[in-house]
């Protein structure tokens, strides 16, 4: 052995199952960087392809400056710094559990004359030797993800994808994944190789492999039953693990709730809804003079799935009976129990909203709302001395171009409603759904049998289901990587933990500990971790999940209102807690299947 770095390639075929962990840790970080560097790369040449045709020639400038282009920076770099932070400290942790393994080794290196600073570069090259192989598998493992993703868009989406680079390498990817990873293991390095670096001689030479922190008092076990006690002592003592531990977790919820504010963004982006038609059919002077007999007659057509329409009278005096009465004109829409219906499948009402009360003939009403409007759910709407109740409120208005009401009041009605308010039958618009094969000689029937009296606008071309469903998959498919780190990261540093202190368990196994004391005690070590980590992540995430609402969503969307994340927070920990139970379970089984005199005298 010509240097005591020729111990490193050594050490890691030795450790080569403890450090899997690290290493996968390594591998997502670098794909996750360069899986979403590189597709925001392809879709700023896309943009930059669309200014091109537009202006005919694009700077970096222009391209930055178009909202598609700020958004796709903006999330790029947040991205970026959170899944640094978050490897950092999932690194960290599990190079934490393995010195406190190899706490002896060291000692043993110190009585044989290695310095401090050599533990501390021992420490950092071996971490930067698990980089040769780790980062080329992150990076290729990205690169080939964003390829996937490109072809998808390309061909099963097309539309604006129909020129996104098939197999483009994207330079900023690659190197913001290299760097991702270099840096990530080299910060995460520090603080296990000071960590290595203070232990003494005098450990390797008393055989105390472990770094025990002493109690100051005695542990207390009034509330909790003493294999409890002793188990939350455990994850409390060590001040540091304890830190990377609770930061590990809470960036995993940090994480998952900064992701899924991008499914927001998509959904504001590309709004989907369950009544979108594929066929329009209007009067040419925009008039209610669209028979129902014709709705009936081209629902029965061949390719045709579903036929509604919607009447409508503008400018209707009124007079809105709620904190104060007002006079006011209001505009009076009808929709169809279908069209009614997906305003629930949408979730367009606001909370309170009662749609049942609307259909049929009633004296029950939706309007459309936002953040300033001056109505609410239960006021009351007198028109032609009828007076109709708001049983529920839309949270924005469909007929607006920026979603806001402006002060205007827009009602929503059934038909049977709207005709006993108005007289009017016939229908100002007519929408049909097409079955999904439909075809082209089929759609010149269905215009053929409108006739040229009316207006068809064929709406097929419009499609965004596609484009939509590509977007989300995408975000649900990082969501699942960070799940899987997630309770990866989870089950290695329990697992870890407990290894660090196999003498301490069998110690107390020889005094008379029972197995499935030992079970409990690494449980209430396991969940302590778990709440304060949850209980982190929550402090940080959900502040950070609406401060990414507000640049991303509320700030180009005015009607757009952050709601509490409820579901996405029920769901991370909900895997939390899953995984802190998966954690428990293979430790608890090696330490129930270990002899006693085996426990001790494992090192």
């Amino acid at each position: 052995m010509k240097s005591y770095l020729s111990l490193i390639p050594i050490s890691a075929k030795v450790h080569q199952r403890q450090n899997r962990m690290t290493l996968l840790c390594i591998v997502f970080s670098v794909f996750m960087v360069t899986a979403v560097f590189s597709m925001a790369e392809m879709g700023a040449r896309i943009e930059q392809a669309r200014l091109m045709e537009k202006h005919g020639s694009v700077s970096f400038q222009n391209l930055f400056s178009s909202a598609l282009g700020q958004s796709l920076l903006l999330v790029a770099l947040v991205l970026f710094v959170l899944i640094l932070i978050a490897g950092v400290l999932m690194i960290s942790s599990s190079m934490n559990s393995s010195v406190a393994q190899r706490t002896q080794f060291f000692g043993m290196m110190r009585c044989i004359g290695m310095s401090k600073r050599q533990i501390t570069r021992f420490i950092r090259l071996e971490a930067l030797n698990w980089c040769k192989t780790a980062v080329p598998a992150g990076v290729v493992l990205g690169i080939v993800t964003s390829w996937i993703l490109c072809a998808v868009l390309k061909f099963e989406v097309g539309e604006e994808f129909a020129k996104i680079p098939l197999f483009g390498l994207s330079a900023i990817g690659i190197v913001s994944g290299v760097i991702v990873g270099v840096l990530t293991v080299l910060i995460a390095a520090s603080s296990p190789a000071k960590r290595a670096a203070k232990v003494s001689p005098v450990t390797a030479a008393s055989g105390n492999s472990q770094m025990v922190m002493s109690a100051k008092h005695a542990i207390r076990s009034q509330v909790f039953k003493i294999e409890t006690s002793l188990g939350i002592h455990h994850a409390l003592a060590a001040k540091k693990n304890l830190f990377l531990m609770i930061s590990s977790f809470a960036l995993s919820i940090v994480l998952f709730l900064s992701f899924s504010v991008l499914i927001d963004f998509v959904n504001y982006l590309m709004p989907q809804s369950a009544a979108a038609s594929d066929l329009d059919i209007a009067s040419v002077d925009g008039t209610d003079s669209l028979s129902p007999e014709l709705a009936e007659s081209l629902s029965n057509m061949a390719g045709v799935k579903r036929v509604y329409g919607r009447r409508s009278a503008f400018e209707i005096p009124a007079q809105l009976h709620s904190a104060s009465t007002q006079a006011m004109a209001v505009d009076l829409v009808s929709f169809d129990d279908f069209d009614l219906s997906c305003l629930q499948k949408d979730h367009a009402l606001t909370h309170g909203s009662k749609l049942a009360k609307v259909y049929g003939d009633s004296g029950y009403v939706l309007a459309t709302g936002d953040a300033g409007s001056a109505w609410k759910i239960g006021d009351r709407i007198s028109i032609n001395n009828t007076e109709l109740e708001i049983a529920g409120m839309l949270k924005y208005d469909p007929f607006s171009s920026s979603g806001l009401t402006q002060g205007k009041l827009t009602l929503i009605v059934s038909g049977e409603t709207f005709a006993r308010l108005t007289g009017e039958t016939a229908y100002s618009l007519l929408m049909i759904q097409t079955k999904a094969d439909v075809t082209d000689e089929q759609i010149q029937a269905i215009q053929q049998a409108v006739g040229s009296e009316y207006i068809v606008k064929d709406k097929r071309e419009q499609r965004t289901a596609g484009m939509y469903f590509a977007f989300v998959s995408c975000i649900y498919g990082f969501l699942s990587i960070l799940t899987l780190v997630t309770i990866l990261n989870i089950v290695n540093s329990i697992s870890m933990s407990v290894s660090s202190r196999i003498k301490q368990y069998g110690a107390m196994r020889a005094v008379g500990m029972g197995k499935r004391q030992v079970t409990k005690m690494i449980a209430a070590e396991a969940f302590t971790y778990a709440f304060l980590g949850c209980f982190a992540g929550c402090i940080l995430g959900i502040p950070l999940n609406k401060l990414l609402f507000d640049l991303m969503i509320a700030s180009h969307f005015g009607y757009a209102v952050w709601v509490f994340p409820f579901q996405n927070l029920a769901v991370i920990l909900s895997f939390v807690f899953f995984a802190g139970l998966a954690a428990v379970a293979a430790p608890a089984k090696r330490m129930r299947t270990i002899s006693i005199t085996e426990t001790i005298n494992d090192l």
